[in-house]
């Protein structure tokens, strides 16, 4: 079965971005690689087989799902971590396998100290406390009960980490936020020290916070974005811009492409309307490429008419509405290009490139929320 698109994901380019990483953080750090999302959209599958080969040895995600998808991936049994959601009936499945987890409401905490009595492992917890996202976490006001239940469940839990989430570190405006919040995380970790209760790990560093507070770094960083080659928010490469060198000016190395194929060449005569309605009037004689990518393939519907793709090593401008199942490309201009021929829809072609950011910037999408989009049935072959 061959699909009507594929993505390509770059070993060499990863390989590139942890060694990055490593030397912003130092060599003790542990670098959690963080795949929820189906790892950004780059494939969790692809991405626990590219990390482990580039040394990563840990890995966070979002949901218990995810986390069984790492765990049936690696061949190096990796440590695992669940940030968010996972359901009681399998906390002792969890448990067993040594997958940690993110606790921070007391139901969680009990349930966890409950089913470890039960059957006779430890839970390896990470604690999060509030520190001032009002998302998840302990708060302040919580701190005695805390301390209580964790010193009382002491054989029923092993404290894997101490962590928080900082809101917005990647831009200037959420500074004194961030600030606070890191002196709000010390607060908490230096009266949980004083109650005898210390942490394997304190880890509170997304990427941006990595690259921006280099005092978030503490034992343990969860890369995400920046290890797929993306700067956080243009704020954030900037803030970085006056100590890169000139022979390197962006050192993260984007890891995906993606390409599809010309389906079929079409002649248009000046004054038709191309596709569906009438947002796209051929002003003079022109030439299309049909691709057979669309909506239903994570490529937007508000790139209608404003799109570009690479066929032939130029820019070719979709015209007419994106589709369900295609595109229309106005090639004109390209010569020699004949069915089958490649069509680039993110990636480089030639001298030319088609980032995720102009995706970004004209469909009003962050790159987070484009990747995360491209659809799991989309291919992924790994480059290495």
């Amino acid at each position: 079965m061959i699909a009507t698109s594929f993505l390509e994901i770059s070993a060499k380019a990863y390989r590139q971005n942890i060694r990055y990483i490593r030397k912003e953080i130092g060599p003790k750090p542990t670098i959690s690689a963080v795949v929820k999302g189906n790892a950004y959209g780059h494939g969790i599958a692809q991405m626990v087989e590219i990390a482990e080969k580039a040394g990563i040895r840990h890995f966070s995600t979002f949901s218990s799902d995810e986390a069984w998808m790492v765990r049936q991936n690696s061949t190096k049994n990796s440590e695992i971590m669940i940030l968010g959601m996972l359901y009681e009936e399998e906390m002792p499945q969890l448990i067993q396998a040594g997958i940690s987890f993110y606790v921070f409401d007391f139901e969680r905490l009990e349930k966890a100290i409950t089913i470890s009595s039960r059957i006779g492992i430890p839970a390896k917890i990470h604690v999060e406390v509030e520190t001032g996202f009002h998302r998840t976490g302990f708060d302040w006001e919580q701190r005695e009960k805390l301390v209580q239940t964790l010193q009382q469940a002491k054989d029923q839990v092993i404290l894997e980490g101490l962590c928080t989430h900082y809101a917005g570190a990647e831009s200037v405006s959420n500074f004194v936020r961030v600030k606070n919040q890191i002196s709000v995380y010390y607060d908490f970790k230096n009266y949980l020290s004083e109650h005898n209760l210390f942490f394997r790990k304190y880890h509170t560093a997304c990427s941006a916070a990595t690259l921006i507070f280099p005092e978030t770094i503490m034992d343990m960083v969860r890369i995400g974005i920046a290890g797929y080659g993306f700067w956080p928010t243009k704020e954030t490469y900037f803030a970085k811009l006056k100590d890169l060198p000139k022979s390197n000016k962006n050192p993260l190395k984007r890891l995906i492409s993606w390409k599809s194929q010309v389906m079929s060449i079409k002649k248009v005569k000046m004054g038709e309307f191309v596709g569906y309605g009438n947002s796209f009037m051929a002003l003079q004689n022109m030439t299309l490429a049909i691709v057979p990518v669309g909506y239903g393939h994570g490529y937007s519907r508000l790139l209608s008419n404003s799109g570009q793709v690479l066929i032939g090593g130029a820019y070719c401008q979709v015209v007419g509405t994106v589709t369900m199942n295609a595109i229309a490309v106005d090639m004109t201009k390209v010569k020699n290009i004949k069915v089958g021929d490649e069509v680039v829809l993110i990636g480089n072609q030639k001298n030319k490139e088609i980032t995720v950011a102009s995706f970004s910037e004209s469909t009003q999408q962050v790159n987070y929320e484009l990747l995360t989009r491209l659809p799991q049935d989309i291919p992924r072959r790994i480059i290495p």
